[in-house]
């Protein structure tokens, strides 16, 4: 039910605490530097985690399964969460990622379900594939001008987004991106240059969403791929 991790310890290896489902809470002391691949996955009655100041890296499936987590904080040295880290973390209702991150992986928080609302920072340039797949709690999304890509399925099956802005950096959405969001209403795209889109990139939702572009910018997303199957596309200006 509860772990004391010395003050010695450095690294935590990978599947170290896997399956402690009756462990409720833990502290990682400021020594431990790299916390390995699924090292408390599926501690399903862990409610509250604190990590130290050293880490610079949430690996893989980290904390994946841990359904009774509520929140987290991630100190301000994390650079890169890994992928699958917090997947399936459906207690989580908040999440603060510092501003030195600048990798959220592949399916980071897929099916997070209690989120409902999230902040991603400025140093981030690419979300990862599926990597807020089925956060149905999800109401709204604050994508930074730093992103250029947004993954395959990175925001599949969040059917409670009311809207999204995507940012003029990006040039790549990819496949399935906000397949079945069927909430969202707005879409707000600032790239002057219609983004490449993949397969079903807005499938369910072009029918009925609002798509709002830059100025002057109509007729191009009109014609673009991906883009022209939108019923209602009007101007703003940005």
């Amino acid at each position: 039910t509860s772990v004391t991790i010395g003050n010695s310890v450095t690294t935590i290896g990978s599947h170290t605490f896997s399956g402690c489902s009756s462990l409720t809470s833990v502290t990682i002391p400021d020594g431990v530097t790299s916390i390995g691949r699924g090292a408390f996955s599926s501690c399903s009655g862990l409610t509250s985690v604190t990590i130290g100041n050293s880490v610079t890296t949430i690996g893989s499936h980290t904390f994946s399964g841990c359904s009774s987590l509520t929140s987290v904080t991630i100190p301000d040295g994390v650079t890169s969460i890994g992928r699958g880290a917090f997947s399936s973390c459906s207690g989580l209702t908040s999440i603060t990622i510092p501003d030195g991150v600048t990798l959220i992986g592949d399916y980071a928080f897929s099916s997070c379900s209690g989120l409902t609302s999230i902040t991603i920072p400025d140093g981030v340039t690419s979300i990862g594939s599926g990597a807020f797949s089925s956060c149905s709690g999800l109401t709204s999304v604050t994508i930074p001008d730093s992103v250029t890509s947004i993954g395959d399925s990175a925001f599949f099956n969040c059917r409670n987004l009311t809207s999204i802005t995507i940012p003029d950096g990006v040039t790549l959405i990819g496949d399935y991106a906000f397949f079945k969001c069927r909430n969202l209403t707005s879409i707000y795209c600032k790239a002057i240059v219609p983004p490449s889109t993949g397969n079903y990139t807005f499938n369910s939702v072009n029918a009925t969403a609002t798509l709002y572009v830059p100025t002057g910018c109509k007729a191009a997303y009109a014609a673009a791929a991906g883009w022209k199957d939108f019923k209602t596309i009007k101007e703003t200006q940005f």
